[in-house]
């Protein structure tokens, strides 16, 4: 019998563990969280102090039992979890359902699966560290309340299945506000002007330091240049540095991810936490930039002994996130003499761009010289300046970052005369904000403190999941570019294209997001607040600092939400669904309006009040939101469903547009028509795409019994099918001489199907 039974969350991180003890040590996953509130009801008594209601779920029942006999066989049981809030709560959880005491239970954390660290833990256990265990319990808590109270009211006054929640909903927030923005935006144009001058035998390209007007001004400028001397008024020479930035945080970690590898942060987060259980990277949740003293040791030797001590620099940064708590060092290498790491090339990737941040933090800042030529007019007040750039000494760019392509200007002198050769004044037009992507979501969140950590990457998926947000790519539109380009004395204009408002991996709110967003801002202004929301997260840290009570925290905060639910009940749905009045249908004189429907944006004609008459849907014309449509473009869709004509058996054919797009319908078979226009599909079209829908399915169809079995072609091959259950034919089987004996048979031995199960969530 082993005589100390480890208990950890992962399977992978047992199966590391338990390569650095001995055989005396059992090692053993929970599998993620065993207890938790049941999904159904609140299971908080808001009468007593908040109290909430914990169950072992159903698929964790089997291990709870493994655990206990395993525990119940043991001299002693050490908790080791992850040593964030989380895993302070499931090693408290594991204590109650295994009937441990927390007393006495021995906890242990390290921040990386190595075996120095490992021995370092058992040596130095400690107890369950309720306070954190508090803070997580009043995260739980806080956003059950939120989620059960707010979430039906969205299925009363927005749409049926929609959800709610506290941080999510203010990431929609953020995302849906910045689109307004960027909608509202009226670009400013004005002309930039650049010149490449000639310096003996070099040329010299320089700009103009201040942007012109508009076109007239524009072109008077260059007029004015032809009768200019251009002179050198001053030449500077200043030594400059690049210093390395901080090793990475899991915020830091999920946005360079993004933009050096296309990794999304749910990835780069599933992606880490698999390093971090093989032993590789350090524990990858965590605001902190601190890196030990045994690490900047192992740092140091590798630097000095792979690239000299001129390039070795220690450093210890400040870590910058307000309250900082969740671990104790940041994402780094467990063994920095280790370059390569992972089970696959995509966590090759991510460690390799781990271990180069980490070792570059250790190294001696990038040396660089800066010229600055500034160049005068004679009978004109602007300047030109050129900015020129070179590498004199590498530093961490050697491992990190690499640096620009040096830009080496000529050598020139204060008050040498400078030729002309060429000047441009080209037009450019402001910029809106940039769209968020993930990345950009991220950072956003953690510079107003909202959310922690472990929060960032689920916030993310479940404002995409719920249909809130979009992650897309934007094909922008073109736009003209006026140039004036003055040479050899003479000025001529020039016309080009370029496309603006294209953008990459983007995420857009939906009409959902839209909303959704203006009817909880309206009734719910304080839990949709971004400071309301920072402190609560500070308030959380209270928590975990032992500076708070928590059922007190939940106590001030629900006696201000409660009361704006019973609030909302006074929103109407017209209200909320933003149902927007176009005009009146000219022939029927029934009100038209654009308005968000169960399956999106939709137009409806008539009153939902009229109950003896129902109201006519249509879908929004392409490209036009709810927004921008107009009664002309609404009347026009109302003209669908549209007869094409007839089928060769003279059956009719009828042109829509449904949930799905474009498409043709003969009795009940219907046939998308994407990208063919349904309003302009002619008879011969409709007829052919028919008949290749009827071809396909005839090819489809092998035979069918008097009992009702069919023998089908599947995308997998033939098989039998009662309408529930499928069972495929062997190969050696031919399908058309399958007799109803057979086909019975093969479905009374099909396997049974597997029940569907939501993925589990650590």
């Amino acid at each position: 019998m082993r005589k100390h039974l480890v208990i950890v969350e992962s399977p992978a991180k047992a199966k590391t563990i338990e390569r650095y003890l001995g055989k005396d040590y059992e090692v053993k996953s929970s599998f993620g969280h065993i207890r938790d509130l049941p999904k159904k009801g609140l299971n908080i008594d808001t009468a007593k102090n908040f109290a909430p209601t914990y169950e072992i779920s159903q698929d964790k029942k089997k291990v709870v039992a493994e655990l206990k006999k395993a525990a119940g066989k043991s001299a002693d049981v050490w908790l080791a979890t992850d040593e964030d809030r989380e895993g302070e709560a499931i090693a408290w959880h594991l204590a109650q359902a295994l009937g441990l005491n927390p007393k006495n239970t021995k906890r242990i954390v390290f921040h990386e699966i190595t075996k120095p660290a490992i021995e370092r833990a058992i040596a130095n256990p400690r107890t369950i560290d309720i306070h954190l265990v508090d803070a997580q319990q009043a995260r739980r808590v806080l956003d059950r309340l939120v989620g059960y109270e707010l979430s039906p009211v969205l299925w009363k006054k927005v749409r049926a299945g929609l959800s709610a929640g506290r941080v999510q909903s203010v990431a929609v927030r953020l995302i849906v506000e910045r689109e307004r923005e960027i909608r509202d935006f009226k670009p400013q144009s004005s002309f930039k002007v650049t010149a490449i001058f000639e310096a003996g035998k070099e040329t010299l390209p320089a700009e103009l330091t201040q942007r012109l007007s508009d076109k007239a001004a524009a072109k008077d400028f260059l007029q004015a240049c032809t009768q200019e001397t251009f002179t050198v008024s001053d030449a500077a020479k200043k030594p400059g540095v690049r210093s390395p930035g901080a090793p990475f945080t899991t915020s830091s970690l999920q946005q360079e991810a993004f933009r050096k590898l296309g990794f999304s942060v749910k990835q780069t987060m599933s992606l880490a936490q698999r390093l971090y259980e093989e032993g590789n990277i350090t524990y990858m949740r965590t605001d902190s930039t601190n890196i030990s003293t045994l690490a900047l040791e192992a740092a140091t030797k590798y630097i000095v002994t792979n690239f000299g001590k001129e390039y070795h620099e220690q450093r210890q940064y400040k870590t910058k996130a307000a309250g900082a708590q969740e671990a104790h060092e940041a994402i780094r290498p467990t063994h920095f003499d280790k370059t390569k790491a992972g089970a696959d090339g995509q966590q090759e990737r991510l460690y390799q761009l781990i271990w180069q941040r980490a070792v570059a933090s250790q190294m001696a800042d990038a040396r660089i010289d800066r010229t600055e030529v500034t160049i005068s007019l004679a009978k004109r007040p602007e300047t030109f300046v050129a900015r020129g750039e070179v590498l004199i000494f590498d530093g961490f760019f050697r491992v990190y970052g690499g640096g620009k392509d040096d830009v080496i200007l000529p050598e020139v002198a204060k008050g040498q005369k400078l030729k002309l050769r060429e000047m441009l004044a080209t037009q450019t037009f402001s910029r809106a904000l940039p769209r968020y992507s993930e990345a950009g979501l991220v950072k956003k969140l953690e510079e107003l403190g909202i959310g922690r950590p472990s929060t960032f990457a689920p916030t993310i998926s479940t404002i995409q999941s719920r249909g809130y947000i979009e992650k897309t790519d934007l094909e922008g539109i073109g736009r003209a570019i006026q140039t004036w380009v003055l040479k050899n004395n003479k000025i001529t204009e020039e016309e080009r294209t370029e496309t603006t408002g294209a953008d990459k991996n983007k995420l857009l709110p939906t009409p959902l997001a839209d909303i959704t967003t203006d009817f909880l801002v309206k009734y719910f202004g304080d839990i949709l607040d971004y400071d309301f929301t920072a402190h609560v997260e500070e308030d959380f840290d209270a928590i975990a600092d032992g500076k708070r009570e928590w059922p007190d925290m939940i106590k001030d905060f629900y006696k201000n939400f409660h009361p704006l639910v019973k609030k909302s009940d006074s929103a109407t749905r017209q209200e909320t669904s933003q149902a927007r009045l176009l005009g009146k249908d000219p022939s029927s004189k029934k009100p038209i309006y654009a308005r968000l429907g169960r399956y999106g944006p939709m137009l409806q004609r008539g009153e939902t009040t009229d109950e003896s008459v129902k109201p006519d849907f249509a879908p929004l014309p392409q490209g036009a939101t709810l927004d921008n449509v107009t009664l002309a473009q609404a009347l026009e869709m109302f003209k669908l469903p549209r007869s094409v004509g007839k089928t060769s058996d003279g059956q009719e054919i009828v042109a829509d547009i449904g949930r799905f797009g474009p498409y043709i319908k003969v009795d009940k078979t219907f046939v998308s028509i994407k990208p063919l226009d349904p309003f302009k599909i002619t008879e011969t079209d409709a007829r052919k795409l028919y008949n290749q829908k009827l071809d396909k399915e005839a090819k489809k169809h092998i035979q069918t019994f008097n009992s009702g079995l069919q023998v089908l072609n599947g995308p997998y091959g033939p098989y039998v099918t009662d309408g529930k259950t499928n069972a495929k034919i062997p190969k050696e089987t031919d399908p058309t001489k399958l007799n109803e004996a057979q086909a019975k048979k093969l479905l009374a031995e099909a396997p049974a199907k597997k029940p569907f199960r939501p993925r589990r969530k650590k």
